[in-house]
This record gives structure tokens, sequence and C-alpha cells, in this order.
């Protein structure tokens, strides 16, 4: 599943699965987020969740010679 973009969520593609979370978990993601429905705040979650790994990840690499990223990477980044 994605969302097209940040301020219109529109499902593209849809997995269907049970899972275990409890209650006042997802009420809490629902109304600090701002969702409209349950399954937008677990993928807002998941997104913010990816995001911040990628990001960890890109600053264990400051200063090494692994990265090297253009303007047009940095500006594609950021649009993700």
């Amino acid at each position: 599943m994605r969302l097209c973009t940040r301020t219109t969520y529109v499902i593209c593609m849809t997995l269907r699965t049970s899972m275990n979370i409890p209650r006042e978990l997802l009420a809490e993601a629902v109304k600090v987020s701002g969702a409209a429905t349950q399954t937008v705040a677990v993928v807002m979650g998941l997104q913010e969740l990816i995001r911040k790994k990628r990001m960890q990840r890109l600053v264990a690499l400051r200063g090494s010679d692994a990265v090297v990223l253009t303007r047009r990477d940095l500006q594609a980044m950021r649009r993700r």
C-alpha cells in the first residue's frame, strides 16, 4: 500500500491483513495524526518509521565516502 501524496490519501494498492494492535494505541494514533481512518493512521505511522530509519542510516554514513548525493538526489528525497 502506498499513499500517492502527503496531503491527499489515495490508496493505490492494498493488502488485507490481521494485526493485534492495542485499541488505546490505535485510537491515540488516529487522534494525534488527524487521520480520517485507522488504516490511514497505520499507513502514516509506517511511512514515518521508514523515513526515520532511512535518515538514521544516512546519519550513520556521515563522513564516510559511501554517500555521494547530488542536489537532484536530495530534492527527490524531500519529495517522498
